[in-house]
């Protein structure tokens, strides 16, 4: 069994209308790909949330539920001095969404500080495969990063396999200088880059997937997986010279995009733990994120994902064309 840690921060959302009715969940980009990684690979793999919390009630009913979706909690470190953050999500008319954020004394934005981080440190000696995303950075304070990347260096020269979703999110970053200075450092040891068009453009200018993947193939990148939303993704394996492009099932039905690129992660990668191609791992993240943008919210029922966990990709393709055809309000 492979063992998969992924680092970040969960906090309580908020969905609904301003001054209106509102739902009350929580997520979080690495959170919910752990979560859906959880439902889909099914007993293949171990999945490590790294992560702080409060001491809170709320704090409390998280951890209780990640465990319940089978993650492993004994890595998520317990802060008495602090609380989870907090989001609202806003959605407009298309399903796209719009994000208001109170983080900035979130017990993960300091985990590394945690008197109990070292212990962490240990754990991740002992895993295949670590996640994490240019949020998972952003949110640490600065010197704190540089510390995360040189650790993650070390896990790297030992063989532990880095993905890295660069998630690029300005308001997070004290510039953009910073972000492409740590970014270039990630790129250097990851060996799946999963990124986005739109966020590579924002904050590298770049013009078009080819030349984002030619600049991750010099940055050091192994593999990499460029999304392009409704498109589809392009993957290219920079040791082996293979490029493909997967086209994305169209999905008319789009209540809420939230978690869609973390939902492929997701899917991409139980593909890579199942020993699936780079197509059909592709695929299966096209399919699973297909299912999660037609409901409302970051993290779905575990009932609407429930089937997608098994190795038949014929029974998969058919449960997400059922979707595709049915209305859902």
């Amino acid at each position: 069994m492979k063992r998969i840690a992924l680092i970040g921060e969960c906090m309580i959302e908020l969905n609904g209308s301003s001054f209106g009715a509102m739902q009350q969940t929580y997520g979080g980009d690495s959170l919910n790909t752990a979560v859906y990684l959880a439902r889909i690979a099914g007993q293949s793999v171990a999945i490590d949330y790294i992560s702080a919390l409060g001491c809170d009630a709320i704090s409390d009913g998280m951890i209780m539920r990640w465990q319940q979706e089978g993650i492993n909690t004994t890595t998520v470190l317990r802060d008495k001095h602090r609380q989870p953050g907090l989001y609202l999500i806003q959605l407009d008319e298309f399903g796209e969404r719009t994000f208001l954020y109170w983080r900035d004394q979130s017990a993960a934005r300091y985990m590394l500080r945690h008197s109990e981080f070292e212990r962490i440190v240990k754990h991740l000696d002992g895993v295949d495969m670590v996640y994490l995303s240019g949020i998972s950075l952003a949110i640490l304070p600065p010197d704190d990063r540089q510390q995360l990347i040189d650790f993650l260096t070390r896990l790297s020269k030992k063989g532990v396999s880095i993905i890295f979703d660069s998630n690029y999110r300005p308001a997070l970053w004290e510039d953009s200088e910073t972000t492409r200075h740590c970014y270039h450092q990630l790129f250097a040891i990851t060996d799946l880059a999963l990124v986005t068009n739109d966020d590579e453009a924002a904050l590298w200018g770049d013009t078009s997937e080819e030349e984002t993947l030619l600049r991750l193939k010099q940055t050091g990148v192994k593999q990499a997986v460029v999304k392009m939303g409704p498109k589809g993704n392009y993957y290219e394996n920079f040791m082996m010279d293979i490029r493909t492009f997967v086209a994305a099932t169209v999905v008319k039905n789009v209540v809420d995009t939230t978690s869609a690129g973390d939902s492929f992660n997701a899917g991409f990668i139980a593909g890579v733990i199942r020993g699936l191609s780079p197509v059909k791992c592709s695929e299966l993240g096209h399919q699973l994120a297909g299912i999660v943008i037609q409901h409302k919210g970051a993290i779905i029922p575990a009932s609407e994902t429930a089937e997608i966990n098994c190795n038949n990709d014929q029974t998969t393709t058919n449960i997400f064309n059922q979707y595709i055809n049915k209305e859902i309000v």
